[in-house]
């Protein structure tokens, strides 16, 4: 897949919507120095480019609903690429399980997992270990408090961007 050429304008408009999702389409034009229409027309691109996945808002869960936030450090039994499947598979039956990561090091999987409470936080881990989808082993780190959850720096990492694919 070849990447979208961006110049400092369309990165401005990334940088600004992953903060701002809801701003009017004028005060963004205005923030990155446009016109209303050719302001459209790029956010236009950046949509159909799949640079942009969508518009979120940021829930203050907790004045919703008590939770409790663990972030599993998962090894796999077997680094065969059947058993990543098996057990990509397992955690995507599971909607507590808010976000996975492969990675790379000591361990094989980095997931968030989002309970109402410990207890149920267990329950998912049993029936996780039940359904033998290949877990090793796992450690468990509780989030006590949120200290900072910003997007990524696109302006600053935009500054050297990756080649672009042939």
């Amino acid at each position: 897949m070849s990447r979208l050429a961006l110049d400092d304008r369309d990165i401005k408009i990334l940088s600004v919507l992953s903060r701002e999702g809801r701003i009017s389409k004028t005060e963004l034009a205005r923030r990155v120095n446009l016109s209303a229409t050719p302001c459209w027309e790029r956010m236009k691109r950046l949509e159909e480019a799949g640079l942009i996945r969508g518009y979120h808002a940021d829930i203050a869960l907790a004045r919703i609903a008590a939770h409790v936030e663990v972030f599993v450090m998962v090894e796999l039994e077997s680094h065969r690429a059947e058993a990543f499947r098996i057990f990509e598979a397992g955690i995507g039956r599971h909607e507590e399980i808010t976000d996975a990561w492969a990675i790379g090091g000591g361990f094989d999987y980095l997931l968030r997992v989002t309970s109402r409470d410990i207890d149920a936080y267990q329950r998912l881990v049993d029936a996780l270990l039940e359904a033998r989808i290949g877990m090793r082993r796992y450690f468990s780190y509780i989030v006590t408090k949120a200290v900072k959850a910003d997007p990524p720096p696109l302006e600053h990492l935009a500054t050297h961007p990756a080649p672009a694919e042939e």
